[in-house]
Formats: structure tokens, sequence, C-alpha cells
């Protein structure tokens, strides 16, 4: 059973980071509520599965075109410099207040997800009211 929840944590996580989504999402909560691994380590596991899952999106949208070179440098110089910061400070955090953080953050980008959703609802319907 725990060789299959694995395969599926993997499964899951590679569908999602394929379209972009961030697979972590999926698989940090599989391995630690469902495999009992500690967060740290869940950390580690995704970040290491995020390198090659990576590269081969990289590759795949490529060549499709659909990389757009002048917004590359623009977020991911920031990104690489935050994230030193974030790996410091998440050594030193004690695991119960980083599972809060990450609870927290996926939280807000529901709620977020949520807010548009609604937005876009209402304009259309707005719109189409106006058509008639």
């Amino acid at each position: 059973m725990y060789s299959f929840l694995l395969l599926f944590a993997g499964f899951i996580s590679g569908i999602f980071a394929g379209m972009g989504m961030g697979g972590g999402t999926f698989l940090i909560p599989i391995l630690t509520l469902f495999l009992s691994i500690p967060q740290k380590s869940a950390q580690l596991i995704n970040l290491m599965v995020f390198i090659p899952l990576a590269i081969i999106s990289i590759i795949i949208f490529g060549k499709k075109k659909l990389i757009k070179p002048q917004y590359l440098l623009t977020v991911s110089v920031p990104a690489c410099i935050v994230a030193i910061f974030g790996v410091i400070f998440s050594i030193k955090l004690p695991e119960k207040y980083i599972k809060i953080c990450f609870g927290v953050f996926l939280i807000l980008i529901a709620l977020i997800q949520i807010f548009i959703i609604v937005i876009k609802f209402f304009r259309t319907r707005k719109m189409q009211k106006n058509k008639n």
C-alpha cells in the first residue's frame, strides 16, 4: 500500500507540474498526511522531484514556443534570491510552523482562485444582461 501511495503521489505531482500548477501543492500533503513523512523531508523530496519535472517541462514548452524569455529573468532572479532566504528560514523554523505556513498558503491560494472565479462569473453575467 505504501508503494502504491508513493506511485500515486508521483503520478499526481507529475500531472500538475506538467500543467504548470506546481506538483508540490499535491505532493507535500500526500507525503505528510497519508505517508507520515516529516514536513521538511517532504519539502526536500518535492524539490528533488521538481528538478527533472522542470527540465522536461521547459524542453516541451520551449519546443512549442510557449516560453517568453523577456519574463524569464524578471521572475527567476528574484525567486532564486528569495529562495535562499526561504531555505535558511525553513531550516531554523520548527516543523510545526512550516506545516501551518504551508496550510495557510494553500488556503489563501484556494480563496484567491474562488474570488477570481466569482468575479469572472458576475462580469460575464453583467455583460450578458447588457447585451439583452
